[in-house]
């Protein structure tokens, strides 16, 4: 009788955890009135680069929102991906441009990342390059 009551009890429990977890929900939090991080593109293709002629791709970032935005950090996947931007906030309404030179140094096909964090969301965006770079003759 025990081990019946016993058996109750923690099947009762077992469903009382089950929906407490499903009722968890995942959100995202963002604030309606900060900073909006809007970007002109978020991929650039190269036309073919000549080995050892880096090629520059440039991406547009707007602030749509109503306060300061701030770039905390900008990575490239690799070294060959030099990066250049404003470090000052972008106030509301204002652009900057983000510059992406890649080195082209080895023959082939490439794809390379930048991933961007700034105060207007949690998630990084992530920025991509390609291309196909050709021996240089």
């Amino acid at each position: 009788m025990t081990t019946a009551i016993s058996l109750f009890v923690f099947a009762n429990l077992s469903a009382q955890n089950v929906n407490k977890e499903s009722n968890i929900k995942t959100e995202i939090k963002t604030n309606v009135n900060g900073p909006v991080a809007k970007f002109d593109k978020t991929n650039f293709e190269f036309t073919d680069l000549i080995q050892h002629s880096p090629g520059t791709a440039t991406f547009t970032l707007t602030n749509d929102g109503k306060e300061p935005l701030i770039i905390s950090s900008a990575v490239a996947s690799c070294g060959c991906t030099n990066l250049s931007y404003s470090k000052d906030p972008i106030l509301p309404g204002k652009s900057i441009i983000i510059s992406v030179t890649y080195n082209a140094a080895v023959p082939g096909n490439f794809t390379k990342t930048i991933t961007v964090r700034t105060n207007a969301s949690e998630q990084p965006v992530i920025l991509q390059i390609k291309g196909k770079v050709i021996a240089k003759s």
